[in-house]
């Protein structure tokens, strides 16, 4: 028998990939949106934002197709609500003070966090038939650390320091929401569903926010930066809408690694639109924690097949 799959199976597999690809295209170009917005509105005032128009178009999606918004799981959808905020507010800070691709590479690193909660949690537990496959696994982590150090070097010598640390802190954030959300998969939680109640959570902690910091006079806002608010949502939804299109038939291992693309697309803007100036060293590190992200995402699943796919 031939190995070659048939037409249909590689169509389906090609179209996976390109949804993949245009989730993070859209991702990016969300990111884009977020650093330009930032030069006149604070992060809590993005992220109210951000949920209010998503809150919208998730829900049309819903109704579109005849779904509900009633859930028999409310605690775990508030979980997944409270470290997704978290990860978005910090990803926000990030992008609005480090180059873009800096900040991009950074919450990327979730893949990595997750190996390392599958490292860390089979030698807490002393799961032998874990801890014997995970010597590569934990090659990769490593390796993906020594990038991330590399990547914050310039940032240190750029007084960005602090910046650099919440961008990987939302990297940590954004893998315990990946794991949530898979987890909710598992119950049969819909992923518009799962989508819907996130963007609600985000506006409502924007709200909340604004009551400390308040909104930004509109007087000194420029238009370049309200212009961005509504695709700001619109593009996170679409990414998501296109990630779980990309997801719809299973995770494949490659469509799982394309994710990477999206730092690629925020390189180019990183260098196009904005002109940063990331040395040498930083793009070695961007390179090394995106070898290793793709390196841990084969190996994970090795160990744990079922350990989540990374979405945004």
């Amino acid at each position: 028998m031939s190995g070659t799959a048939p037409p249909w199976i590689r169509r389906e597999r090609l179209m996976q990939a390109l949804w993949m690809i245009l989730a993070s295209f859209f991702f990016a170009t969300m990111a884009v949106g977020i650093k330009i917005a930032s030069t006149s509105f604070n992060t809590v005032e993005l992220i109210f934002y951000r949920g209010l128009v998503s809150i919208v178009f998730m829900a049309i999606v819903v109704w579109s197709r005849r779904g509900t918004l009633r859930t028999p799981v409310p605690v775990m959808h508030a979980w997944r609500a409270l470290v997704g905020v978290l990860a978005l507010g910090a990803w926000f800070y990030a992008i609005a003070h480090l180059p873009l691709a800096t900040a991009m590479t950074l919450n990327y690193m979730s893949g990595i966090w997750i190996a390392a909660f599958i490292v860390g949690g089979a030698m807490f537990y002393g799961q032998a038939g874990i801890a014997q496959r995970q010597g590569p696994l934990l090659v990769t982590v490593l390796s993906g650390f020594v990038g991330v150090v590399l990547m914050l070097r310039p940032t240190i010598d750029q007084g960005q320091l602090f910046a650099g640390l919440i961008g990987l802190f939302s990297g940590i954030a954004t893998a315990l929401a990946y794991l949530q959300v898979t987890a909710l998969g598992r119950v049969g939680e819909p992923e518009d569903r799962t989508v819907f109640y996130f963007s609600l959570a985000s506006a409502i902690a924007g709200a909340a926010g604004l009551l400390f910091t308040g909104f930004s006079p509109w007087e000194q806002v420029s238009w370049q930066a309200a212009a961005w608010l509504v695709p700001i949502g619109l593009l996170a939804s679409l990414g998501q809408w296109c990630m779980t299109r990309a997801y719809n038939q299973g995770a494949t291992l490659v469509v799982a690694n394309l994710q990477y693309s999206g730092i690629v697309f925020a390189a180019i803007y990183s260098l196009v639109l904005f002109g940063d100036q990331i040395p040498i060293i930083g793009w070695l590190g961007m390179v090394l924690v995106v070898a290793s992200g793709i390196a841990a995402t084969a190996l994970r699943t090795r160990v744990l097949p079922d350990t989540p796919a990374e979405e945004h």
